[in-house]
């Protein structure tokens, strides 16, 4: 963490020495483009807390939710370059071009990218009252009623959604997929019950699992979380090729026209 504050930190100062004035003068805006109590809001809330101790000005999370992020991407972009407004994104800022016939955004054109703040992999979880306790037997239960189950996704565009689909492809399995605004909806329903099953950053859920409230069947990952050591991989239990994670990023405002006004556009230059 104290790395990434850092990384930050040096790329917005850049746009106050480009503007002549101590940066910031004023609160700086971060934008998240999911709801409260997802992955990617977390980052974002613990960066913007250390970003605020060591500069000195509010760094405020702003969470515009929408279409697997692009509405808060898109507001972040439209936005001026001048370091007041950064962008806390999820992996969905590079899968949403290949998924939807247009995004509001330019992934190149719009954003520079600061640093990756972090990264989980993906998970199944199920309710603790569910009626399964292991991925097979998940698995066997929605062969045997196909159409019958659902499971919860954080939304179109993320990574577990991409999961959820790789899934169903490998295995030839027939559920319905449930798209939630965030993982921070798709939580109450998950801890409620109302949608016993989902696939989601396992990040989310590392406590809520060690306190009996969920149980995870399976992580996406290649060898299995150091959270959670007794949660097997998918590729434990015979299912390969299903390596996935969630990433989160700080990106910039870019300046189209004029470079050298941008967050990051001279620390670019020297490097």
């Amino acid at each position: 963490m104290k790395k990434i504050v850092r990384l930050v930190s040096a790329a917005l100062i850049v746009s106050g020495s480009a503007f002549a004035q101590q940066y910031p003068s004023k609160p700086v805006r971060v934008v998240v483009p999911f709801p409260p109590g997802g992955v990617t809001d977390t980052a974002g809330r613990l960066i913007a807390q250390k970003l605020s101790e060591r500069l000195g000005h509010q760094f405020y999370i702003e969470n515009i939710s929408g279409a697997g992020g692009n509405i808060g991407m898109a507001n972040a972009a439209r936005s001026p370059s001048d370091g007041y407004t950064i962008l806390l994104a999820s992996s969905s800022i590079v899968v949403n071009p290949s998924l939807y016939n247009k995004v509001p955004y330019d992934v190149d054109k719009d954003f520079i990218p600061v640093t990756k703040a972090g990264a989980t992999p993906n998970s199944w979880v199920v309710n603790s009252n569910f009626p399964v306790q292991t991925m097979k037997e998940l698995i066997d239960l929605i062969k045997r009623e196909p159409g019958k189950h659902s499971v919860g996704s954080p939304g179109t565009g993320t990574t577990p959604s991409l999961s959820i689909e790789m899934l169903k492809l490998a295995l030839g399995l027939d559920f319905v997929t449930v798209p939630f605004q965030g993982g921070g909806p798709m939580t109450q329903s998950l801890v409620g019950g109302h949608t016993p099953v989902v696939c989601a950053a396992l990040g989310n859920y590392v406590n809520l699992i060690k306190e009996g409230k969920l149980r995870a069947l399976a992580v996406t990952a290649r060898k299995r979380s150091a959270a959670l050591p007794d949660v097997p991989t998918l590729e434990d239990i015979g299912i390969t090729g299903q390596e996935a994670e969630t990433m989160t990023g700080v990106s910039c405002r870019r300046e189209r026209r004029r470079r050298s006004s941008t967050c990051c556009s001279a620390k670019s230059r020297r490097s």
